[in-house]
């Protein structure tokens, strides 16, 4: 069952692939579900595919899309869909976007794919065989101290006490570290983990479709996920901390000290 579900995932995300590279350098139709969360026809087109490829060998499986919402069968399996990764960035033209396919049994992650676009990278994981990328195995740094490492974040759409608090967490990160950037796409950022290029990844204000395939692949390179506090993290939770593990226990002192008074 599972490399099927691994096969079907792998053509759902390159037949959306090509959809999304076609419409790379068209001229964008946008939406926006707020302020400045925007949507496109690619996103929906994406989805649509991803979609119908699931449906096609899998019609009673369930499925979660960021762009058109539950699919309850009652399966024991649920495919968890982001489409489109990095909205922004594509609609911008700034090379950090992609598509993610996490998919659950029994409510836990079995196998995940994000494709890293334009760049073309492909990043896999089931359960107990280990993190790909294009094929070949990855896994997390060897850095071991913050002062060695370089971290990734983003930023919600949302300018409340979260906003304020990853602020905080930006700056003291980026005085003790080699840097801190800011992509854009939570998929990619995880993947970036799972293959060494980053150390460590945080983030509020995130969603199932934004991690599910990223926790996995970051799991099976090697590296640890929590939330901030240190307490275990689910792909429900609003909120992530996911290192290559060897510096988990300094990021936790800094993390969860700033958000303890705060609801996260």
């Amino acid at each position: 069952m599972i490399n099927l579900i691994f096969q079907t995932a792998n053509s759902a995300i390159e037949k959306a692939t090509q959809i999304v590279m076609e419409a790379h350098n068209l001229p964008k139709i946008t939406e926006y579900k707020g302020k400045t969360n925007l949507v496109t026809k690619t996103d929906h087109q994406s989805e649509e595919i991803i979609i119908s490829e699931i449906l096609n060998v899998f019609p009673k499986h369930g499925i979660i899309a960021e762009e058109s919402g539950s699919i309850n069968t009652g399966s024991e399996y649920q495919w968890i869909v982001d489409p489109l990764d990095g909205t922004t960035n594509f609609v911008h033209g700034y090379p950090s976007f992609g598509i993610s396919i996490g998919i659950l049994h029994n409510d836990e992650i079995v196998c995940g794919i994000v494709k890293e676009l334009p760049a073309n990278h492909t990043y896999s994981a089931i359960k107990g065989k280990g993190a790909f990328c294009d094929g070949k195995p990855i896994h997390v740094s060897d850095v071991n101290s913050l002062s060695e490492s370089l971290l990734v974040t983003g930023f919600g759409y949302e300018h409340g006490e979260k906003w304020s608090a990853n602020m905080k967490l930006f700056k003291q990160f980026t005085d003790i570290t080699q840097g801190v950037r800011r992509l854009g796409a939570a998929a990619v950022d995880l993947c970036h983990v799972a293959c060494g290029n980053v150390e460590g990844y945080w983030e509020f204000d995130i969603k199932s479709w934004d991690t599910a395939a990223g926790v996995i692949i970051v799991k099976e390179a090697g590296g640890i996920i929590t939330k901030m506090d240190g307490s275990n993290y689910s792909i429900n939770n609003p909120q992530i901390l996911a290192t290559n593990g060897k510096i988990h226990n300094e990021m936790l002192k800094i993390t969860s000290s700033i958000i303890k008074n705060i609801s996260v």
